[in-house]
């Protein structure tokens, strides 16, 4: 899908003719002329529904925030505070949405400078990820905080470093699912498929091969990689020390359960990263592997809503 309407593009192409002028428009871009000018009708249809579900999606997704908050907000079931979390949240949907646009335009574009095949900008791809795993985080928090009574824990030192711990752990989390865009949008996955090692090496000789040094952290392939691969062994490194020190204080059976799920999911994920990288990215364990990252950071904040404080 080479265009953007909000309520005309909801309606696919039905007939053949309707499909070859679908593909016409496709064909004018570099996309079909440099990668796949060989596709066949059959074949974009396959990727156009692709999109187009994506969209549609989308648009139910955004339905779904939108519709009940202005029923809820008409029957004064909303409190005030309440109120603005739902504003931000709906305004946060609609900004996603033509977020995902601008990325997809940029795979659109024509590059006479650029020997890569054409490919959405790897900014544009992490920039629509983080605000995806933004609105989740807010959706998630605001849904805790409503349905989960909050723990009356005491406030000793331990407690506070718990909760410290907690928010750094999470922090690291999300920068971590939000460097997998960069590895997804260089197609980094396939630089170096062993581990523990990249290649022969630990270091790899390419990993500051580009001028300036800064530009080597967001779009050398090699450097993405190893990158995600600090930052996973990170993630599951603290994930596994907030355990431990969890064990030294006594805890709710909820916030109990909620450091072992944050464990196990750690774990998994490391052992679907490993794995995608080692089979050389097939689709389907690369997804999974990305539905873990959402995983764990869900994980993580419910670890965190925990560990609030009860308000005074």
């Amino acid at each position: 899908m080479v265009d953007w309407h909000l309520v005309k593009e909801m309606k696919p192409p039905r007939t053949q003719q309707e499909w070859e002028a679908e593909f016409q428009k496709y064909q004018q871009f570099p996309e079909f002329k440099i990668l796949n000018h060989d596709m066949t009708l059959t074949e974009f249809k396959f990727i156009w529904y692709m999109e187009y579900s994506h969209r549609m999606w989308g648009r139910v997704v955004g339905l779904a925030y939108i519709l009940p908050a202005a029923y809820f907000w008409r029957k004064g079931w909303l409190s005030r505070p309440l109120k603005g979390c739902v504003l931000a949240l709906c305004g946060l949907v609609c900004f996603q949405g033509l977020l995902g646009w601008y990325m997809v335009k940029s795979g659109l574009e024509e590059k006479p400078d650029s020997y890569d095949i054409p490919r959405v900008s790897q900014y544009r791809l992490a920039a629509h990820l983080g605000s995806a795993l933004v609105l989740y985080s807010a959706s998630l928090w605001t849904g805790l905080s409503l349905l989960l009574p909050r723990h009356k824990l005491p406030e000793t030192h331990q407690l506070l470093r718990l909760r410290q711990f907690a928010h750094g752990t999470t922090a690291i989390i999300f920068l971590t699912a939000l460097s997998g865009a960069f590895v997804a949008g260089l197609d980094a996955g396939l630089v170096y498929n062993s581990f523990p090692k990249m290649g022969e090496r630990w270091i790899p000789d390419d990993l500051l091969a580009f001028s300036p040094v800064l530009r080597n952290i967001f779009e050398n392939p090699t450097t993405v990689q190893f990158d995600h691969r600090i930052l996973g062994i990170t993630s599951v490194t603290a994930v596994t020390a907030l355990y431990l020190f969890s064990r030294k204080i006594p805890l709710p059976r909820r916030t109990r359960m909620a450091v072992t799920s944050l464990l196990a999911v750690a774990c998994m994920q490391v052992g679907l990263g490993i794995s995608t990288l080692l089979l050389y990215v097939p689709t389907p364990l690369a997804a999974t592997h990305q539905s873990g990252s959402l995983a764990l950071l869900t994980m993580a904040l419910w670890l965190m809503s925990e560990l609030r404080r009860v308000p005074k």
